[in-house]
């Protein structure tokens, strides 16, 4: 009998950056760092969301990418699962906001699922679940976040806005189909916000190894033994990117080479998107793919789990390429911010 993950394919991918961006030298400059400081980042510069921009529009427009590729029509969706942890009500789902832009309600299922940055990746899990058992034909998975981090603070460096979509259904017609999926998931907290806190709070160092680097190993090789797949038998290969330095890290542990994580690694450009990080990356990985490649994906959140997945392209691919802006497309179209402009657009100055 096959399995779940083999049933199920991906129809659409979408991608959203915004134009406004913050350099490096000019968050380094307001605070003091170093050059060696921000420069051990592998960062040059991130994204910052306009005054009219939250995650939700961010992943709406992401979304309508993702169904344009897709080419079917908004009551075919059957489930929207919107990923974020800094969606603009408190109280109040913002899959119901997409779900009626784009002509999907009123007969679907709309959730917003949290995990830190691996809350969309959830929803492509159940998604798959969904699919494979004849329940629903089609599913769209969003992951969206602005730039939440307190001043001066490393997370400043690093934390940007943007959002990535997937339409999902059979497998008969994608453009890439699953292989497989693994999850590992433990309580480590590593990263929080308690309930009234303007920012997030993270353990320093702590993020690092019994975080970030021990789930994503544990489900990487964990999916690997399971179908029998070495790293060399990946074209591409994509990890969660809260900065520049850590995706090839752990990638280089698990033995993949640069060569694999250079199409997929977007944040030294775009800043750490949250829970569109790894998902920009695929997004951008299937922006250029090539029929029969295999694609490692593995998303991360803190608290603290990570999904793995193997995936392949497939001929269909070719036909959806064009149907929507590419990533490189708003990665290219940016404008410069000053650090002021930055406060603004965030809205950081308290009265």
């Amino acid at each position: 009998m096959p399995k779940p993950e083999a049933l199920t394919g991906i129809h659409g991918w979408g991608a959203y950056v915004p134009r406004a961006r913050i350099s490096m030298v000019d968050i380094a400059r307001q605070w003091g760092w170093s050059d060696h400081q921000w420069k051990a980042l592998g960062m040059i510069e991130k994204a910052v969301a306009a005054y009219d921009e939250d995650a939700t529009t961010m992943g709406l427009e992401a979304a309508q990418n993702a169904v344009r590729r897709a080419g079917i029509k908004g009551e075919e969706v059957g489930a929207v699962f919107f990923g974020s942890e800094s969606k603009p009500y408190a109280v109040k789902p913002s899959a119901t906001i997409i779900a009626e832009a784009l002509g999907i309600t009123p007969v679907t299922m709309a959730s917003d699922l949290e995990f830190a940055c691996r809350a969309a990746s959830e929803g492509m899990r159940a998604s798959i679940g969904l699919i494979a058992s004849g329940m629903l034909k089609y599913t769209l998975v969003v992951g969206s976040d602005t730039a939440q981090a307190s001043p001066g603070d490393v997370l400043e460096f690093t934390a940007s806005s943007g959002a990535a979509a997937f339409v999902l259904g059979r497998a008969e017609g994608a453009a890439a189909v699953f292989e497989g999926s693994y999850t590992y998931v433990t309580d480590t907290p590593d990263f929080w916000r308690r309930e009234g806190a303007p920012y997030p709070s993270h353990g320093e160092g702590f993020t690092g190894e019994p975080a970030y680097f021990k789930h994503i190993m544990e489900a990487v090789k964990g999916l690997l033994s399971e179908l029998g797949l070495r790293p060399s038998d990946f074209s591409h290969a994509i990890f969660h990117q809260p900065n520049g330095k850590f995706p090839v890290r752990v990638g280089e542990m698990l033995g993949f080479r640069q060569e694999q994580l250079k199409v997929g690694l977007v944040t030294p450009q775009i800043g750490n998107t949250y829970n569109a990080s790894a998902l920009i990356g695929f997004a951008r990985v299937l922006d250029y793919a090539k029929p029969g490649e295999r694609v490692l994906l593995a998303p991360f959140g803190s608290g603290a789990g990570s999904d793995a997945y193997s995936i392949v392209i497939t001929d269909a691919i070719e036909g959806k390429k064009g149907l929507a802006p590419t990533v490189d497309h708003y990665i290219r179209a940016k404008r410069a911010i000053s650090y002021s402009q930055y406060v603004k657009m965030r809205r950081m100055l308290v009265k």
